[in-house]
């Protein structure tokens, strides 16, 4: 049996001209229901010069995050904190192309002496509007077989599906739960 999964290493580290006036952290998730969060952070105004100034929210933290082999894509979403009710609220999402994250140079990454590829991209508000831009890191932390490979299997499978005019359903089984004995079922 193949792998199932690997694990990255993301390190949130910030985002600037995001409009949001209460505290904010990031959820990241690849195409499952398990995701990873960072603490709350405040935003701070920069004045650039005396005609522009900017905001950033600075986070810095080191996420571990387990992508299943059929994700595609994984998603950055900056919520708040909503100060009136117990509820959080998203003010910005990136979803980006795991090949874009994972295809960088020749071993995966043409990032620094350590293995991390730093990366910035767009978020867009709910309505689609730009609103402002995420900065993170990206380190692979287990062996995976070569990304390049599992890309051009899942296009190839796509094409043939395409072709064949047959649909294709992704699951993912369930455990299986022992059953106690002595107990009756209810």
């Amino acid at each position: 049996m193949g792998l199932s999964s690997r694990t990255i290493e993301i390190t949130v580290i910030s985002s600037e001209n995001v409009h949001v006036k209460e505290e904010s952290y990031v959820v990241v998730r690849a195409e499952s229901l398990k995701c990873c969060t960072t603490k709350t952070a405040k935003n701070t105004d920069i004045i650039i010069n005396n005609n522009h100034s900017s905001s950033l929210i600075s986070w810095n933290e080191k996420l571990l995050l387990e992508i299943p082999m059929h994700a595609r894509s994984i998603t950055f979403e900056v919520q708040c904190k909503n100060s009136r009710a117990s509820s959080a609220r998203p003010v910005g999402v990136a979803r980006i192309a795991i090949s874009d994250i994972l295809l960088g140079g020749s071993n995966g990454f043409d990032g620094d002496s350590n293995g991390h590829n730093v990366l910035s991209y767009r978020l867009r508000d709910w309505d689609g509007r730009r609103n402002g831009v995420i900065h993170f890191s990206v380190r692979r932390m287990t062996a995976a077989p070569p990304v390049e490979n599992t890309v051009k299997e899942l296009v190839e499978d796509q094409k043939k599906t395409k072709e064949s005019g047959e649909e294709v359903v992704l699951g993912v089984p369930k455990k299986k739960k022992k059953k106690n004995l002595n107990k009756e079922e209810e």
